[in-house]
Order: structure tokens, then C-alpha cells, then sequence
């Protein structure tokens, strides 16, 4: 029997009714003629699809626009224009170069590309041409229609076609039928291609577009293959957002952490000890150990214990976990020896299940509970050559890891006890600018372990947690881990960036594959509860962040060098030296640039460039007196001051981490 009404949850969790078969946008226009205007693609049950798309079940529903009410980009609506623009582009080269073939052309971060067939050779002199022709389309402001076939019609249609790329893809399309999406509203004579979608409702919902790039591709990556042709473009809802984002890419390249981190002598990488491997320099340890002292400041106030577990351990290990099986293939191959061929080892991936057996090694009561275990500790992950980049994509790494037992009924009070340390870790850097992806399980999908009732109740927990702590945050479907849902920090950076960085985790199914247990107040045995956390998530990302965050310039409590003194003459050495002594010995890091002779402009300038907070320049007046004239980073003139002034001030200004 078919159903005539359906009912859509709206984002606050009202309850709508509408005919079956109604469309995203006669929805959005349900609500209002402006959203309606303004939406470029919907949300149902988690999926973006097209607007015009009708709807037939119950589910959960959300207008998708190009800018939130707060006035940021939505990625949902970028995906959506960047398809979209890929299409325009495809065309637009069909049109220049008739005999193209497309073979594949998908949305990526910042924009979108799309692979072709074509024996004549485009370049970036080529890219005026074809914007020119994108420019004509979009104008035209042609509808994206989508039309199915059945596979077989589908296949029949691609064979007649003669590509024999789209024919593999189709192939590799799961479902019984094909989609296809026309650019304009006359299906079988505009231009079409083989796509699953979504796009935005028509070509002129694109407001900028450029092309970026263009390189080799081998179909499907593989060499064998013929070697094709890959565009790379990106596409904003106005100019303005899109110069932005240009200005932001510039911005970016000055604060490559790769580069910075060479100047300033904070890490190395060398292919003859492994590629991802970090070598952190002395500048670079003094960075790490300072933010391992913040995080260890906060830990010991709020009750955690230290622990400490080996880089390696046994595979049963990991396969009573489940990371063997679920995360086999980022992990480097297992170690086995030749003495004994029933021991085989695995490279740390996790600290977790090292925590598990700690926590079994004694009887725990509920007495005991919360019991917080916390460990700097290094793990391993075989990530691809291709996808390492510097120190945010790296092969080992050191996790600011914690995992706490309680009980059931702690769960909610130690959450929210995570979540503020994660908030008071981030304001000590200045990190202020963050949402919370609440990450879910994807509905219908095997690659979860454990009882749904307790995913639910622990996915009930999360929500509530942000709701109450009213923390910005959305609803993320199939984010969670494979043992439990998460709260995941994404923190933007000065120039507007975001990245991933904290996490908090709940966890009822690691306690109940280890068979951890607790005896309660009746005196039975229970099952703890687990909670993964680590506000940095590793030292190595996260420096690598802080170092673009701030170009290098780290507040004074962070720098590797807090002060440099500079003397003028030869005379005012000796007053130099001894600056350099007296700061020492108040625990300031401190470099000395002393010398007989030299330009002082010359060394100010070079100071700036290594990012020093503050210069202190001692001539033969200061030496005299027993001051020194100090500089900002900045070039700022912070006037002359008795040396005992400045480190007092100093001092300060350190301990409060300002």
C-alpha cells in the first residue's frame, strides 16, 4: 500500500506533514519564500540531495544555503556549486574540444577537478578561453535535471556513447539504476553526463568560478592506464567570498609550518630515519614541553594518574579490541619473531587497549571510580606516502591521551568535565574560534561493534552534553569511531581555517570486550564505562597548527627564545653578558647576540626574523645605568627600563600565559 502522508522532523525537532512524493523545495518554500529562494540543496536523513528531488519516507529534514545565519560558507552548499561548476567546466571544454572524453570529475576540499581524455594539450594560457565559455553557461542559467535508467537501459545508452570510461564507472555504480544529470531542462540533447549528484538547482546559482590548476591523472590511479588530463577549478557563491579564500591561500603559503619550522630550527624529517617520522630539534622540544607542562598542569588538578605503556604489543591484543580488523590497513605490518612463531607484535595504534589491561590488572570498586588513566604516549599509523604533509599528516605520533572508567552514572559529569578542560587547554592558546562536530553512527551500517541500545543512550549523552554546555555543534552521521560516538573540536585558525583537533569519545563496548568490570554497591559485578580524550590529539599536528596559527610568533610563555640581548659596543659587552646571566638564572629562555662590533639594525632586523618576543639592546648609556631598552616583536619601542623592571614584567606576562 502506498503511503499518502510523510513526516519530516525539521532542525528543531518540530514535526511537519506532507503529501508523499513532495519535493525539497516545496518544503523550503512550506517555511518561506525567502529560504526557499535563498536554498540550493536539502537534507533528508543526513543526505544532501537536490531540491527538486522528491520525497517519499518520514525522516529527518533541513533547508541547505550558501551561508549560515551567522554569515559562514556551508560546506554542504559548497559541495553542491562545486559539482555543479564541474559540470560547467566539462561542457565548456566539450564545447572548445569536441572530441574530449570525460571520464570523472568530483567536488574536493576548496573546489573540484575533472579528469579528461583529450589529445590536444590544455594549459593555463587555455583557462581564459574556457572560463569564458563557463561564463556563457552560467548566464544561460540552464536547470541540472536529473533523469534514471534502469542499469541495463543505462549501459545500453553509455555503450551507444562509445566512452568507455563512463561505462567502467557505471559498472562500479551501486543500486539497480543509473542517474544522469542534464544541464538544462531538454534531457537527450543538452549536455549530460553519468552522475550520482547533488547539484544546485540551476548553473546560475554559481557566483564565481576559477580555474587553478591543471596535471597528469591515470584512470583510477593506476599507471598502467592511459595518462589523462586533470583541470583543477573552485567555485563561491559571490566574488567576494572567493577573493577571500584567494587572500587566504596566500596568507597560508607565508605560514607553512614546513617552512617556518625550518627557519626557526624547530623539527626535521630525513627519509634515511622514515618518512613521517618527526625529529623534533631542541627549539622544538622546548615548544613540546612546554605545551605537555600546560596540559600536565591541568591533569594534575583534575585528578589523573600517569601511566606509561610500551610502543609495541601483542596482535591479540588489538584483535580484542578490534583495531587489528578495523584499522588494519593504516597500520604498519605485524612484527613476528623467529625464535617463537606463536608471538607476533604490532606496532602501537592505539593507546586504549594498553589503558583496558591496566585498569584489569587490580579488583576495582566502585569506590575506586572515576579513575582517569593519562599517558603521552606514541603510537604508529602506516598512512599513505601521498597523504603524508609535514607534521600534520605524520606516521608516529604522540597523543595527549587520557581514558577514565566510571560508572554509568558518572558518565555525564565526567563528559562535561572533559569538554572543559579541552575549552580551557584551547583559551590558553587562544583558540576561541571552535564548533563541535557531534559524530554519530551512520544509520544502517555493519561497521559498528556493540548493542544499538547502548549506541543510542551513549549518542543521547552526547547531544545532550552540547546542548546543556551550549556549545555550538552539529549532528555529524557516520563520524563516530566503530566503538562509540564523539565530540569532535574543529578550531579555525586566524585566517579563517579549520582544522580537527580535540576529541572526546564515549565508549560502553572496549570495557565490555575486554570484560572489564567493577563491583558495585550491591556487591555484583558491572560493567565501567570508558572515555577516550585528547585535547591536542598529538603534539605533532598540533604544533604544526600552532606553528601557522601564530606564522611563529608564539606568545612569550611559548616561544623556544623568550629574550635576545644585543649589545652595541664593545663596551656595553660585559653589561650584556651579565643580562644574559641574570635572566638566565630566573628561568627565562634567553639568547645572547654579543658581539665587539656589528650593526645593530642588522641584528633588530635579524631578531624579527627569528620571532624572538622581545630584544632587549644595550648600549654604553644602559650599561651605566644598569637598564636596557627593549623591543617588541613588532618593532615595537617598549622604552628603556632597570633590567630587574623587565624581568619582573617578564616573569608575569609568563606565568600568566597571557
Amino acid at each position: 500500500m502506498s503511503i499518502s502522508k510523510i513526516k519530516l522532523t525539521f532542525p528543531d525537532n518540530s514535526l511537519h506533514e506532507f503529501d508523499a512524493g513532495t519535493t525539497g523545495l516545496l518544503v523550503a518554500e512550506s517555511i518561506g519564500k525567502r529560504l526557499a529562494a535563498d536554498a540550493v540543496a536539502v537534507k533528508f536523513n543526513g543526505q544532501v540531495q537536490d531540491i527538486s528531488r522528491p520525497i517519499h519516507t518520514d525522516g529527518t529534514f533541513s533547508v541547505i544555503t550558501p551561508k549560515s545565519r551567522d554569515g559562514k560558507l556551508d560546506a554542504d552548499a559548497l559541495y553542491c556549486m562545486r559539482h555543479t561548476a564541474e559540470h560547467i567546466m566539462t561542457e565548456a571544454i566539450c564545447r572548445l574540444w569536441p572530441e574530449t572524453k570525460l571520464v570523472y570529475g568530483p567536488p574536493v576540499d576548496d573546489g573540484f577537478y575533472g579528469d579528461i581524455d583529450l589529445d590536444t594539450k590544455i594549459s593555463i594560457d587555455d583557462f581564459s578561453k574556457i572560463e569564458a565559455e563557463m561564463a556563457k553557461i552560467v548566464a544561460e542559467n540552464r536547470p541540472m535535471t536529473r533523469y534514471e535508467m534502469s542499469r541495463d537501459e543505462g549501459f545500453k545508452k553509455i555503450e551507444a556513447e562509445g566512452n568507455p570510461y563512463k561505462l567502467e564507472n557505471a559498472k562500479s555504480a551501486k543500486g539497480d539504476v543509473l542517474s544522469f544529470y542534464a544541464t538544462g531542462a531538454n534531457v537527450g540533447t543538452d549536455f549530460e553526463d553519468l552522475c550520482m549528484g547533488p547539484h544546485v538547482p540551476s548553473t546560475g546559482r554559481i557566483g564565481a568560478f576559477k580555474l587553478t590548476a591543471v596535471a597528469g591523472a591515470y584512470f583510477r590511479g593506476d599507471e598502467k592506464n592511459k595518462q589523462l588530463q586533470r583541470i583543477y577549478g573552485t567555485a563561491f557563491p559571490s566574488k567576494k567570498d572567493m577573493d577571500e579564500h584567494f587572500a587566504r591561500i596566500e596568507e597560508a603559503k607565508k605560514r607553512d609550518h614546513r617552512v617556518i619550522g625550518k627557519q626557526m630550527g624547530l623539527f626535521t624529517m630525513n627519509p634515511l630515519v622514515g618518512q613521517g617520522l618527526v625529529l623534533w630539534m631542541p627549539k622544538g622540544g622546548i615548544l613540546r614541553t612546554e605545551l605537555q607542562n600546560l596540559m600536565q598542569g591541568q591533569l594534575t588538578k583534575r585528578g589523573y594518574s600517569p601511566v606509561f605503556t610500551p610502543h609495541i604489543g601483542n596482535v591479540a591484543l588489538y584483535k580484542i579490541s578490534g583495531h587489528f580488523p578495523y584499522y588494519k590497513d593504516s597500520q604498519y605490518p605485524t612484527i613476528k619473531s623467529d625464535i617463537d612463531p606463536n608471538e607476533e607484535y604490532l606496532l602501537k595504534p592505539m593507546n586504549c587497549p594498553h589503558h583496558c589491561m591496566i585498569y584489569a590488572a587490580e579488583q576495582r570498586s566502585y569506590r575506586d571510580l572515576p579513575i582517569r588513566l593519562a599517558e603521552f604516549g606514541t603510537v604508529y599509523r602506516y598512512e599513505q606516502s601521498g597523504e603524508l604533509n609535514g607534521m600534520t599528516r605524520v606516521r608516529g605520533l604522540t597523543q595527549d591521551d587520557a581514558h577514565l572508567f566510571c560508572t554509568a552514572e558518572q558518565v555525564e559529569a565526567e563528559v562535561v568535565s572533559t569538554v572543559e578542560l579541552v575549552k580551557t587547554i584551547f583559551g590558553a592558546l587562544g583558540l576561541n574560534d571552535y564548533r563541535v562536530d557531534v559524530s554519530l553512527r551512520e544509520p544502517g551500517s555493519d561497521k559498528y561493534t556493540g548493542d544499538p541500545k547502548v549506541w543510542d543512550k551513549a549518542e543521547e549523552t552526547l547531544i545532550r552534553v552540547a546542548k546543556t554546555m551550549n556549545l555550538p555543534h552539529t549532528v555529524v552521521q557516520g563520524g563516530a569511531a566503530f566503538y562509540g560516538p564523539k565530540l569532535d573540536f574543529m578550531v579555525k585558525d586566524c585566517i579563517g581555517r579549520e582544522w580537527q583537533l580535540g576529541t572526546v569519545q564515549l565508549d560502553y563496548n572496549l570495557p565490555e570486550r575486554f570484560k572489564l568490570e567493577y563491583i558495585g554497591q550491591d556487591n555484583n559485578r558491572h560493567r565501567p564505562v570508558m572515555i577516550h580524550r585528547a585535547p591536542f590529539g598529538s603534539f605533532e599536528r598540533f604544533t604544526g597548527i600552532l606553528i601557522e596559527h601564530f606564522a611563529g610568533a608564539f606568545p612569550l610563555w611559548l616561544s623556544p627564545v623568550q629574550v635576545r640581548v644585543a649589545n652595541i659596543s664593545e663596551q656595553s659587552q660585559e653589561a650584556a653578558n651579565h643580562a644574559v646571566a641574570a635572566l638566565h638564572a630566573e628561568g627565562i629562555r634567553v639568547e645572547g647576540d654579543i658581539s665587539a662590533s656589528g650593526n645593530i639594525k642588522q641584528r633588530v632586523k635579524e631578531s624579527e626574523e627569528a620571532k624572538v618576543p622581545y630584544l632587549l639592546v644595550i648600549g654604553d648609556r644602559e650599561a651605566a645605568a644598569g637598564t636596557v631598552a627593549v623591543r617588541g616583536r613588532g618593532r615595537k619601542d617598549l622604552g628603556v627600563m632597570p633590567l630587574s623592571e623587565f624581568i619582573a614584567k617578564a616573569k608575569t606576562e609568563i606565568a600568566a600565559r597571557a
